[in-house]
């Protein structure tokens, strides 16, 4: 691949693998607390990245008192995937937002370039990053048409978001450097200055394992949380208990406005159909964690399969389609595993995440988790 990248900004932080530490400061999952979120086992990472051939970049822009933004990579595989389609659908919960890209994969139920996640202002140059990405790659020389996927949610608050920071050179670094294995969390990527609960949210990622006996397959979510509610942990009602959660003495109208992106990946051999089935239960998901999917929320669930023997290749001449896939009867493993998957992947994003400042000089605390731990003690929940 050949990019043409001007050098980097000093204040870039690229981020490909490995646990978050800014200033010194470590967090962990809640897994590493001693919560345990379903019945189902996660993979080795409890990341998206467990399932087979999935990468994941970030690039993230902190810089002076002002910039908190970011950009997160999803690789469905390591190859042209324009070349290699992999299927895929699209959910939409509520649609306050600038999801590009939808009405190709609704119409014809595959994706042709990764996914990438920022903010609401940079969709744009994002877009047109992954155009030149694609472009470039051996193979495509004769390509005419793109369609590029980029999610969004608005960081605003933290993040100079009309400064427009995130430009075609941070998009493709964070393509360039995607990998498999762990997923660094919290403020990270896309996720460096978005806000879940009036917390400081980010990234969170986890995943889950389906049972030999009923497929072994995998499910990996990757979420960009922005959005309110009443927290829930594991069932307790850690919002109420703090006292921060939406419509508390009904004096906070609009803090339940925000956006959540949620990717779904599976080895599952699913077609386009029941992705979105699958997608549809991931908002269940963010349901369990107190989300309410508002009014101002952008809430869309992206998933896809990895399963090779599905993908679209543009070598194939066959004129008929002839794959197998996943029974319906055999979908309801999955869709417990992806609501339990979204479920941790949100929480872990808070969990994961650290105090941050940024724009105006506003700042957002992380979520207290000695507080929390406490909370879930006492509704007899931690292990």
């Amino acid at each position: 691949m050949k990019y043409n990248l001007k050098p980097l900004a000093l204040a870039l932080i690229l981020i490909a693998a490995g646990p978050l530490s800014i200033s010194g400061i470590e967090r962990s999952g809640v897994r590493e607390a001693g919560i345990h979120i379903g019945v189902l086992d996660p993979g080795i990472n409890n990341a998206i990245t467990d399932v087979p051939g999935v990468k994941v970049g970030h690039v993230t822009l902190r810089k002076a008192g002002n910039i908190r933004t970011g950009v997160t990579a999803i690789l469905p595989h390591e190859g042209n995937i324009f070349q290699e389609k992999v299927p895929g659908a699209i959910y939409i919960a509520n649609g306050f937002g600038k999801l590009t890209g939808y009405s190709q994969v609704q119409e014809l139920g595959n994706i042709e370039t990764p996914i990438v996640l920022t903010n609401t202002l940079s969709v744009p140059v994002a877009s047109a990053a992954l155009i030149e990405y694609t472009l470039s790659l051996p193979g495509n020389e004769n390509v005419m048409s793109v369609n590029p996927l980029v999610g969004e949610t608005n960081d605003g608050f933290l993040n100079d978001i009309r400064g427009r920071h995130v430009q075609k050179e941070h998009v493709l670094e964070a393509l360039r450097i995607a990998t498999t294995g762990p997923v660094p969390q919290g403020n990270v990527g896309a996720g460096t200055g978005t806000i879940c609960f009036g917390y400081k949210g980010g990234i969170g990622t986890s995943s889950r394992v389906i049972p030999f006996v009923l497929g072994g397959y995998t499910i990996g979510v990757l979420v960009q949380s922005n959005f309110g509610g009443v927290l829930q942990i594991d069932g307790c009602p850690v919002g109420e208990e703090l006292g921060t959660y939406y419509m508390k003495d009904y004096i906070a109208p609009k803090s339940a406005d925000g956006s959540c992106m949620i990717v779904v990946a599976t080895d599952a051999p699913l077609d386009s159909r029941n992705l979105k089935r699958l997608a549809r239960r991931a908002i269940l998901g963010l349901a369990k964690t107190g989300g309410i999917c508002s009014n101002g929320s952008g809430d869309y669930v992206i998933a896809f399969s990895t399963a090779k023997h599905l993908r679209i290749s543009s070598q194939d001449e066959d004129p008929l389609a002839n794959h197998r896939v996943l029974r319906n009867d055999r979908m309801s493993p999955l869709f417990m595993a992806v609501i339990e998957a979204t479920e941790e992947a949100i929480l872990n994003s808070l969990f994961e995440a650290i105090d941050s400042s940024g724009f105006q000089g506003h700042s957002v605390k992380a979520l207290p988790l000695q507080q929390i731990k406490l909370i879930l003690k006492k509704y007899g929940r931690l292990n």
